[in-house]
């Protein structure tokens, strides 16, 4: 076996599970240039929750700190999670806007993109997977990995060989909620090695205290690559630490070959931010604690933070653990999705909503489009009395659901004269209407000032 390579989340996933991804690009500066000497396969630095927290959080723009990473990071992959046909929205978008996504993500910096879908519906992947190796870039799809009557091994290596032949580069175990175990990890990565011919890629959590082991297990049955964070962000509800794989492989055939030395410099620096964010309450501890009870809610890092952030606006935190153990039982009427964005979010505040107001007293908007299947087929089996009360006699949608979405770049075009300075303004505003708009104005209201560094920025009130 060759060795095993890695890529580091410190730069979105770690602080997304972390810190409901408050990190801004001048606390990665600093450590940009260590990072990039480290010899990663990749590091994951944009995507997921990244683009809208830049603006609606951080004042920034989303596409200029990924020209501002690319800039420091020349010798390494960027890589970034993209939601299919929603891409880092919360909806389905179509076709000809993602094509222009991923043309801009592209152009503007990203080298690997993983995509997946919330449903593993792969009716959702297919332009993500087009445009992504139109454009020349490397297209790793993602198997959304849960456990539930409709999900056991044979339906994921079932998945991955339909991906393989849809033109997948890699494919991702994507297992957001740790709750792949260690021998689950190695068995379903034999099989893989076995069906598949391109690299498998295993992206894991340490929230019920079993993500390195997870990841050793994989590694010895031959998995590629591992997504591992940084140590001040790492475990908890986000991935296993770098430096102790590192640290375990070496000497052995399977050997990362990175230089701890680095490692531990880049570290040094994080650790600092991980402080400060912590002071500002923007890193809560409940997230950095194993809680084997998720291996019963199935709840992933990111969700978790969100949940306990939902809470404190409702004056409700004495509600998470009941939250929790509602979100399996919504999950179940809602047709055993896999949880992650946006079906966690989903799944989630319906949980808060049944929690706070009784049992489907109020249904949001997002449940009422996933019973109606507006983000694709659910994987199994629908309360159907929850269903009629959030849709009530509507058609349920069984088409690809883009194929019933006219395109409408040219529509966020005419939407954005005026306000839009380029095309990536354009995709900004396509994706967070209202948020994007905002941010527009509070940049363009600025003055601009070039710092130290090179990098533009904008003097603007933080408002995080």
């Amino acid at each position: 076996m060759s060795k095993v390579y890695i890529t580091d989340t410190i730069l979105r996933d770690a602080h997304q599970s972390q810190a409901a991804t408050r990190m801004k690009i001048e606390d990665m500066i600093p450590a940009l240039e260590i990072l990039d000497k480290v010899g990663y396969w990749s590091l994951e630095c944009w995507g997921g929750a990244t683009f809208d927290a830049c603006m609606r959080f951080l004042n920034e723009d989303p596409w200029e700190r990924l020209r501002t990473l690319k800039k420091h990071l020349p010798n390494t992959k960027l890589q970034m999670l993209f939601r299919g046909q929603n891409i880092l929205g919360y909806k389905h978008y179509a076709d000809d806007v993602v094509e222009a996504f991923c043309k801009k993500s592209i152009e503007n910096g990203i080298d690997v993109i993983r995509v997946f879908d919330a449903l593993n519906d792969v009716r959702n992947l297919e332009a993500a997977i087009k445009y992504v190796k139109q454009y020349g870039g490397h297209l790793e799809a993602a198997l959304s990995y849960t456990e539930s009557p409709v999900h056991n091994e044979d339906y994921f290596v079932d998945l991955a060989c339909r991906l393989e032949e849809m033109g997948a580069d890699s494919i991702c175990i994507k297992d957001m909620a740790n709750l792949l175990l260690p021998y689950s990890a190695y068995s379903l990565v034999k099989k893989l090695k076995e069906k598949v011919g391109v690299p498998i890629h295993l992206h894991t959590h340490n929230t019920a205290g079993t993500g390195d082991m997870t990841n050793l297990m994989a590694i010895q049955a031959g998995v590629d690559i591992v997504d591992c964070a940084l140590s001040p962000m790492a475990n908890g509800t986000s991935n296993p630490s770098t430096e102790s794989l590192v640290a375990t492989l070496r000497g052995t055939e399977r050997d990362s070959g990175l230089d701890l030395g680095l490692l531990s410099d880049a570290a040094s620096h994080f650790r600092g931010i991980a402080t400060k964010m912590k002071a500002e309450g923007t890193l809560d501890p409940k997230v950095l604690n194993v809680d084997s009870n998720t291996l019963l809610y199935q709840v992933p890092g990111g969700m978790l933070s969100n949940l306990i952030s939902q809470l404190k606006q409702a004056n409700a935190e004495d509600k998470y653990y009941e939250v929790l153990a509602e979100v399996p039982r919504v999950r179940e009427d809602f047709g055993f999705p896999p949880l992650v964005t946006p079906t966690s979010q989903i799944v989630g505040t319906q949980a808060v909503l049944n929690v706070l107001m009784g049992r489907y007293k109020m249904i949001s908007k997002e449940s009422k489009g996933l019973l109606r299947g507006e983000y694709g087929l659910l994987p199994g089996k629908v309360n159907e009395e929850v269903r009629k009360l959030a849709i009530g006699d509507d058609e349920v949608i069984t088409v690809r659901p883009a194929d019933l979405l006219e395109p409408e770049l040219e529509k966020y075009r005419e939407e954005t004269k005026g306000i839009a300075k380029c095309e990536e303004d354009v995709l900004s505003y396509a994706l967070f209407p209202q948020v994007a708009k905002k941010f527009f104005e509070t940049r363009d209201a600025a003055p601009e000032v070039a710092r130290e560094d090179g990098v533009r920025t904008l003097f603007v009130q933080d408002l995080s």
